[in-house]
């Protein structure tokens, strides 16, 4: 026969199915982590020169005509305006990839006969990207950010 339930049976349950509970989620969540990466290796010497991208995001800012960037299927384009070029500018491409770094982008470029900077579809996989277009021009330096999911 069953022994009678009492009030010591009842917390003794309660303490082993919190205690599965919180095991089970330990379990959950340790399995589902993605790869986390610092950014760059000499991330605290990058954070120390981290003004020069501040005054390069303000100087972009402030230009009356920006860079844009166009995504369709064959690639990511991005569209200077008419004035630049490849004797007065230098030109970057940064495309970041927070969840693996090996699927970074980075590249210097030279602008086409459309006036723009072209990454193929083939050099990327689907997911999130920080697009950082970075330019040179007169000895001052300009970036802008666009977010976009391929």
């Amino acid at each position: 026969m069953l022994k009678k339930f009492t009030w010591g049976h009842g917390v003794a349950l309660a303490l082993g199915l919190f205690i599965i509970f919180i095991l089970s989620m330990i379990f959950y969540f340790t399995s589902t982590w993605k790869n986390s990466e610092l950014i760059t290796d000499d991330y605290y010497e990058a954070e120390l020169a981290y003004q020069d991208v501040i005054d390069a995001k303000a100087l972009a800012g402030a230009l009356p005509e920006k860079p844009e960037y166009v995504q369709d299927q064959s690639g990511i384009r991005v569209i200077f305006p008419k004035d630049y070029n490849n004797t007065n500018t230098q030109f970057t491409i940064d495309l970041h990839r927070a969840e693996d770094q090996k699927l970074d982008v980075i590249k210097e470029m030279d602008l086409d006969s459309r006036n723009s900077l072209f990454i193929p579809a083939a050099v990327l996989a689907k997911g999130n990207y920080v697009l950082r277009v970075l330019w040179t021009r007169a000895d001052k330096k300009y970036q802008l950010d666009y977010d976009l999911i391929w």
